[in-house]
Order: structure tokens, then sequence, then C-alpha cells
């Protein structure tokens, strides 16, 4: 791993950004007064939203930071096909007593204004999700003394992310809870996602840049596999949705856990972009037939899950997990930090004990 992301964060503990209200201030100011690298999520943020919640975090830890962005999406929907899910969802408003989203509420995420208030005002970190920027803005972040990452999902889109010249890549492997990130929208690819160990290792054989590996990672021995696999760190989403600073609705914190929720899935049910959540009824109802139609889908099921989540209703709600989430512990941020880096450093001094395995 390069110094200059090791002299970001004393432990290899990255808190994954989390859009929709998960990854708040007081989250990532406790990762990293804790020695991980907390994160920021803008998506779904305007740009003067963000901003309030750097100068927030700032007034909360002198530690570094990162603040995530998402790519522009093309316009590749088929209307048509938009317009038969938002029939299917008719019924899901009528329950919820509201009326379906706006489909054409934008599909930029207003980047260009959050890109501009983070060169004026640069951050210590920042990473990038559903594609890669250009090469003029990834060197504009480097002068102006700030760490770039982007997320790939196979060893092409690493690459892709090498060549343009960001700093390091964030191996997401299927595990992984939330949006997976790949470059392009591709619905005959989206059950082909490699594990993280697979990935982080057909990563590290094709580009020479730091690789941060994210996916399913619950625990310190899981950090140390992905560790000896070839990443410098790893990412974590899932782990710290459940702590006590997490901005999570406390009913999703509870799915994480709870016996009615047994497994996950990738679905597009609630935003049109292959996301893994809990397998709930609108997932299981409304999966098979959501199109791919990232962000109209998102923007038409928006008040029905606003609705839900208010209601405490978790079979309405998009429940993002990753595969590990029976693993989740609810624990301060920074206890969890501290409890995953000395079951790193035990997992670690067992490797070494038997680097070539148990003796028979």
């Amino acid at each position: 791993m390069s110094s200059a992301l090791t002299d970001l964060l004393p432990h290899p503990i990255v808190q994954a950004p989390m859009a929709g209200g998960v990854s708040v201030p007081r989250l990532a100011a406790a990762v990293s007064e804790a020695g991980g690298l907390g994160f920021l999520a803008a998506g779904y943020k305007t740009a003067d939203g963000m901003y309030q919640e750097i100068k927030q975090l700032r007034s909360l830890t002198q530690r570094p930071f990162g603040v995530n962005l998402f790519m522009p999406q093309p316009e590749y929907a088929d209307p048509a096909a938009v317009d038969v899910y938002a029939h299917q969802l008719a019924g899901e408003a009528a329950w919820y007593d509201t009326e379906l989203g706006d489909r054409d509420s934008g599909r930029d995420d207003g980047y260009d204004a959050k890109l501009a208030v983070l060169l004026d005002n640069p951050v210590p970190v920042v990473s990038f999700h559903f594609g890669v920027p250009g090469a003029d803005v990834l060197e504009a972040l480097r002068r102006a003394g700030t760490f770039t990452l982007v997320t790939a999902t196979t060893p092409d889109e690493a690459l892709a992310v090498e060549r343009a010249g960001a700093d390091a890549v964030i191996a997401q492997g299927v595990e992984a809870g939330g949006h997976q990130g790949t470059h392009r929208d591709n619905p005959e690819a989206e059950c082909a996602g490699l594990g993280v160990l697979a990935l982080v290792s057909q990563i590290r054989e094709t580009v020479g840049i730091p690789v941060v590996a994210a996916g399913g990672i619950m625990r310190g021995g899981q950090i140390a596999a992905v560790l000896a696999a070839g990443a410098g760190a790893a990412q974590l989403g899932t782990a710290f949705l459940a702590t006590h600073e997490s901005g999570a609705n406390a009913v999703h914190k509870q799915a994480l856990t709870n016996p009615l929720f047994t497994r996950t899935e990738l679905t597009r049910a609630f935003s049109g972009r292959p996301a893994r959540g809990l397998v709930n009824r609108f997932l299981r109802e409304h999966g098979p037939y959501a199109p791919a139609a990232y962000p109209e889908v998102h923007h038409l099921t928006a008040p029905l899950r606003k609705k839900a989540a208010a209601s405490g209703d978790a079979q309405g709600m998009a429940l993002w997990a990753g595969q590990g989430h029976r693993q989740a512990r609810e624990l301060p941020a920074g206890q969890l930090v501290e409890v995953l880096a000395a079951e790193l450093e035990a997992a670690s001094t067992a490797l070494s004990a038997h680097p070539k395995g148990p003796t028979r």
C-alpha cells in the first residue's frame, strides 16, 4: 500500500460511504478518531448539503476523512419499461397513501457542483462510484492535495481506473451490500460478479496502484484475508451500518440480525441498478420485473421507501446489506474499529505463526 494512503489511516480500515442518510458526520468522525478512515456519502445530497456535512465533520475531528461522489449516469433506460414498472407500483402507492416520485428528477446527482465544492475546499480523500471520472478531474484533485479512489468490480474496470490516473482502486466484490459500482450497467453481466478475494487477487495482477478490498467484510480475520490477497486496506459498510453513530433507520439496523431476514439478493427493485439488500416483500414481488433504469426507478420508489421507513415497515424498505449481515455488532463505531484492529492483529499473528498452514 502506498505511503500516501497508509499515512491517512493507522488501521487499514475504511468505513464505506453509504448514501441515504447512513454515513453521517458523527459516524465518519468516530471512525477517523479511532484510526480508521471515515467517509461521508454525497450521493442524493445537494452540493450545499454536502458542504454543510463536511463543515460539521471538520468540527468533530482533525483526522483525515473522505467524501464519495456518484458519477453522472448515461440515458439508456427504456421509457416504456419504466412506464410498465410504474404501473406495477401503483398498488404500493395506494397502500402507502402516497404518489410515486418524479422519474425525471435528474440523473447527474449534482456532480459538477459537488466537484466544484471539493476543489474549492479540498478534503483529504475523494472516492467515485458508478464510473471513472476524467483524467482532468483526477489531476485537479491531486493538485488540490486530495487522494482519489474509484470503485471497480472487474479487472478491466480496475485497469480503466489506473489509466485515468486515480491513486487507488476499490475492488468491490459481489458480496457487498448496497449498489454495485459497475462502470456500465449491463443486465447481461449482473449475475457474473466476482467474490472479493478472487477480485482482489486478479486486480493486483492487473494494475500497479494500491487496492482497497470491499464486500461482505465483517471481522478482523476477513480483513487479514484480503490483506493477504494483496489489498492494502479493507472497506466495510454493513459492519458500520449497525453502529450507534450510524444514521440508518432503527428498523434497518434491527433487520440485519432479525431471523426473519435470512439472506440477501442483488435487485433492481428499488433503484433500477443492481444493489444487494435483505430479501423482503418488496424485493420478492417487484425485483423480477424491475427494469435497468437508474436513477428513474430510484426516483419513482423514493416516496414509497420514505413512507415505509416512517411507518416502521421493514417489508417495504430498501434494506441494503452485505452477505455478512448476520455478523453485525451494535457497538459504538470507534469501539468497532478497535475490535476489528485487535481481531486483525490476532489473525495476522496466527498467520505468521503458521505461514504454511497447520501441521498434520
